[in-house]
């Protein structure tokens, strides 16, 4: 039997960062990512100037956008910033930057493997082909999403999760869009973010109870109106967990998505998701250290559930807080990157 002073269950940013930073401490550590490749997720691959674009190589942003369209049912505004406020990235080939870069940093990573069976010290696994791998750990990481089988396994519930929903469309676009159609999506929103030759056409709700086929034709018609049919084009969706409860369980830690560190309001996850994964791996390194950056996003979190909440309600309620916060945002009385940002 394979022994491990780490197993990171999950090869997404937050599985990776943390494995980079553990490896380049000596650590033995083994990444155990059931897909046969790393980095492949529906996501729209938008990244924030206060979150990731100052984090990795210029080689891996798509665009750049010092602007943003807001659309409300009755209102529209242009914000424009000095710096880029978002950047687009191909998720894939970011999580392929940061599988190297956890590999050089000394950490293993084996695609293709499903945890079949999580026990106190142990995982059991099976390969592509079918062949089944028991490995002992000193420390679990679950790093798994937002249908975590490390959450599972720790009995923590999950109850507040949302959905988002996506299409990558061939061709150029100029603008980068968010739509807060309060009819379509409530308190959720469309969105449309150009990359290099595609584009990402999506929509995100808090509320995961949706009946799949509704969410998805409200997705299809709002986009005609944007002038983009989606008939011939697959769609795919992913669930978000914004349902924290803590990262620490003895040996056994979670983050991002697993932990429920996703922003409830947004469905951000990919800053959360690797600023989770490099501070349980300093505190694994050294049991002193405080974590707190884990504590600013929960902090953080806390602030979006209480929007998500108050504009959950009535359509009619939803509505008019979305247009309130799109006149604060016209006056400059709200800044949108503080906002966006986890």
């Amino acid at each position: 039997m394979s022994e491990f002073d780490v197993i990171v269950i999950g090869g997404g940013p937050g599985g990776l960062s943390c494995a980079a930073i553990l490896g380049a401490s000596g650590a033995k550590v083994l990444v155990l990512e059931r897909k046969k490749q790393i980095g492949r997720k529906v996501c729209a691959g938008g990244i924030t100037w206060e979150g990731l674009i100052q984090r990795i190589p210029e080689r891996l942003i798509e665009r750049t956008f010092t602007e943003q369209l807001i659309f409300s049912n009755w209102q529209k505004i242009r914000l424009r910033r000095k710096n880029p406020i978002i950047a687009t990235v191909n998720r894939e080939s970011l999580g392929q930057w940061m599988a190297e870069q956890a590999i050089r940093a000394g950490a293993q990573v084996r695609t293709g493997c499903s945890a079949r069976e999580i026990n106190d010290r142990s995982v059991t696994c099976t390969d592509e082909r079918g062949n089944t791998f028991t490995a002992r750990f000193d420390h679990l990481i679950g790093a798994d999403g937002s249908t975590s089988a490390v959450r599972r396994f720790l009995n923590i519930p999950t109850r507040r999760i949302g959905v988002g929903m996506n299409y990558q469309v061939q061709g150029r676009y100029e603008s980068m869009e968010w739509h807060l159609n309060t009819r379509l999506f409530k308190n959720g929103y469309g969105w449309i973010f150009p990359h290099q030759e595609s584009l990402s056409i999506g929509a995100y709700r808090p509320q995961s109870g949706i009946p799949p086929v509704r969410f998805k034709k409200s997705l299809v018609t709002w986009a005609e109106t944007r002038g983009f049919r989606l008939e011939n084009v697959q769609p795919q969706a992913e669930l978000i967990n914004f349902d924290y409860r803590g990262f620490q369980f003895d040996n056994k830690w979670l983050i991002g998505d697993a932990a429920g560190l996703a922003s409830g309001l947004t469905g951000e996850g990919i800053y959360p998701a690797i600023v989770s994964g490099e501070a349980v791996a300093r505190k694994i390194i050294d049991p002193a250290y405080p974590a707190v950056e884990i504590g600013s996003l929960a902090a953080k979190q806390t602030k979006h559930l209480k929007i998500v909440d108050l504009s959950g309600g009535n359509t009619a309620l939803c509505t008019l807080l979305m247009e309130t916060l799109l006149f604060l945002l016209r006056l400059r009385l709200i800044n949108f990157q503080k906002q966006l940002a986890m």
